[in-house]
């Protein structure tokens, strides 16, 4: 299969050769989404991950007065994944929608167990992301307690930039947690 995206940055790992990534790349398929698009919603079990070429995806829930939370951001050169509801096949808590028009790799979750089984690299390299995760999650979720709000979005600022100038201000603000007037506030202090 001839593909336009570079997997080796993705999937990058001292065990895995140039061969092995063109194995990998191989179970891949182009998929596109167009703005507004599910790529999961809540109660649907993931079946696949996808390589995120080009576009925004964001995740999200309602909590328990119905209000929209963002919970994450998908930018180009990263995942678009639910771990846990792929890796323990349970229906998805979250919802992942396209915020822009998306172009996308997805591999199933058969066959990123059959990768995983059958290259040494690749598990080695799946542990280091699910560990990189694990810290990400964590880091925020003390920085969400530990920083004021304006530290949280200069961070934000420097973490995923791209979203700041294609994402409405409101899923920002849900995502760190404050209100779209404080976020504004915040903005005009900024800048």
């Amino acid at each position: 299969m001839q593909t336009t995206f570079d997997f080796s940055t993705l999937y990058a790992h001292p065990l895995i050769s140039s061969e092995q990534i063109k194995v990998i790349t191989e179970k891949h398929r182009k998929v596109s989404f167009k703005k507004g698009d599910f790529i999961l919603q809540k109660g649907e079990v993931s079946k696949s991950y996808f390589a995120l070429q080009s576009g925004i995806a964001r995740s999200f829930v309602h909590d328990y007065e119905g209000n929209d939370i963002t919970t994450g951001f998908f930018c180009e050169q990263e995942f678009v994944i639910n771990e846990l509801s792929l890796f323990k096949q349970e229906p998805s808590l979250e919802n992942i929608v396209a915020l822009t028009d998306c172009i996308a790799w997805e591999i199933s979750f058969e066959d990123f167990q059959q990768l995983y089984h059958s290259i040494a690299g690749f598990s080695e390299w799946g542990r280091l992301f699910m560990t990189e995760k694990l810290f990400q999650t964590q880091q925020r979720s003390l920085e969400m307690i530990t920083l004021p709000a304006k530290d949280r979005y200069l961070q934000f600022l420097k973490d995923k930039p791209q979203v700041i100038q294609s994402v409405p201000l409101k899923y920002i603000a849900s995502y760190l947690g404050i209100t779209d007037t404080s976020l504004s506030r915040i903005r005009k202090e900024v800048f």
